[in-house]
This record gives C-alpha cells, structure tokens and sequence, in this order.
C-alpha cells in the first residue's frame, strides 16, 4: 500500500470519527455510560431507553441510541462533541463531567428508595482506632478513583479533618507517621474483607453498602464505625449544557412521570434499582456546589 493511498485511508477513518452519526442527528437521543462492561450496561440502560424515546415524539426524537465510553475523559470529549445528550452517573463522575464538559444537572436520582448517602469509615471491631484522627500512621483500603462512597466521600472526610493521604503501592508497604496511606481493593466485598483480615486497617464505602453486607453477612458485625462523610447525592442525571431545551424539559417530564407510570417499572429496576428521579432544589444545587469545590481541592491534594 503506498503513502498516497495509506494518507487517503487515514483522513477517511478521521473525518468518518469526527462527523460520527452520534448527536449529530436531533431526532436521535443518545444515552450515554462510563462503562468496563459496556454488554451488561447496555442490558441496564436499553429498557429505560425505549419507554423514553416514544414519549419524546413531540420535540422531534425519533430514535434512541447508547454510547458507551471507558473513562471520564472520553465521555468529556462526546459530551462537548455533541456525541452524547444524557448521561446517568454517580455524584463523582458526575461532577467531573460538569467540570470539564459544561454538563448540568437534570434530575437526582433514587436508588432503592435512597435519595442521598455517605460513606462511613470503619475498623475491625478489636482495633485501637476510634476516630478518623487515629488513622495517622495506618492504611486505608478504598474501592477505585471513580467511586463516590468508597473513594471521593472518605478522602474528603479525612482531609476535613486534617489527616493528609498518600497512596500505596501495596498493602505491605506503610504511610508516613502523620497521615493514612491508601490502597484500591476494587469491590466493596474486598474492602470488608482486607479490614477484617487484618490487610489494611480500615475500609469505606457506603452506610447502603454497610447495611446490606450486614444483612447478608454475620461476618459484617465485626466492622465498627469511626467516621461518617458529608452525603452526596444517590446518582445523578446530567445532560450537555447545549442540549436544545425544549428537550431537555421533555426528557425530565418523562423521567419525573416515569416513577409513578407502571409501564415503566420494569425498565427502571433494569436501570440500576432507579426508584425515582426528583428536581434539585436550592438547597440541593449548594449542597451540590460545596461537594463540587469540595471535591476539586481533594483531588489536587492527593491525585
């Protein structure tokens, strides 16, 4: 193949990607998903989807479609692109997309009947550790960087209250005297199960998550809370800030009738247990805003 035709081939799969039928059709609404297991989610947003778009024929959608990208960045970069018109996220993620993509906030979202939730800090029972102050010197075992309860609540919970954090390359390894050295444990099950074997020192993620595993495992009564987290928001509905407004209010009147429309039942337990959608208040959007600013300055301090 010579450099006339490879060039030609390029510039082709270049302007294929840029013009891409994603958001570039107004009659095609796009949902969209931070995703490292894009099948399953599809299976989760798809039903929702469908009772959606019917019910959006008067502003001019006519069809539905998803996109799924792998991290924040890409998601960023179809959200200015106008790849993508609706994404449903936790309250981290969502803020970052706010952040660095102009998004905004369409309607909070209720999980298993949960609106707001916050994240504890726990030891094992037979541990000396009483406060979060305590944690200077020991290590700390979170779920991942994109995680609102098991990641951006504690850190803001521990740099509230003066104890500075460094990751770890292992658990074997040890923080600095004065702060609390962190690990990732991928799952909420390891995070319980490194505390209780001793791995770590202690674990965090949600007072939901806290509850179930309670319910579900007797292992889960060892675990003693020593710290609670400002609470965020369950889940967020954000939508790009150049979406035409006569359809974003139509897309939030569905959502908003969808609780109480039997129709939509099934596909809102597909949609991540959803078992409602309400609208920020003032209160809300500060409380919002605070997390955000909140959020900014932990991250500069230990990412």
């Amino acid at each position: 193949m010579d450099r006339r035709f490879r060039f030609h081939a390029l510039l082709v799969i270049l302007i294929c990607a840029l013009a891409g039928p994603a958001g570039a059709d107004p009659g095609v609404l796009v949902l969209g998903r931070i995703s490292d297991d894009p099948q399953r989610h599809h299976g989760q947003l798809r039903p929702l989807l469908d009772y959606v778009v019917p019910r959006m024929a008067d502003v001019g959608i006519r069809e539905g479609r998803i996109l799924m990208a792998p991290d924040a960045s890409r998601m960023t970069s179809y959200l200015r692109h106008g790849r993508v018109d609706w994404v449903t996220e936790t309250a981290s993620t969502g803020l970052t997309l706010m952040a660095r993509a102009g998004a905004t906030v369409l309607l909070q979202t209720e999980r298993d009947g949960v609106r707001r939730y916050h994240s504890v800090l726990f030891v094992r029972d037979d541990s000396p550790v009483r406060t979060v102050h305590d944690l200077r010197g020991r290590r700390i075992a979170l779920q991942s960087p994109a995680s609102t309860s098991a990641y951006l609540l504690p850190a803001i919970a521990l740099l509230d209250a003066g104890v500075p954090m460094e990751i770890l390359p292992s658990p074997a390894d040890r923080p600095r005297a004065d702060g609390v050295g962190y690990v990732f444990a991928n799952t909420e099950g390891n995070i319980a199960t490194w505390v209780l074997k001793g791995v770590v020192d202690a674990g965090a993620f949600s007072d939901v998550d806290l509850e179930r595993m309670r319910g579900r495992d007797p292992r889960a009564a060892a675990l003693r809370v020593v710290g609670i987290s400002r609470s965020a928001p369950r889940a967020l509905e954000i939508v790009r800030g150049d979406l035409d407004p006569r359809v974003r209010a139509r897309l939030r009147q569905v959502l908003l009738e969808a609780a109480s429309d039997p129709q939509a039942g099934p596909a809102l337990q597909r949609f991540f247990g959803t078992t409602g959608f309400t609208v920020p208040t003032e209160g809300d959007a500060a409380a919002l805003a605070v997390l955000a600013e909140a959020a900014r300055r932990t991250r500069e301090a230990i990412e």
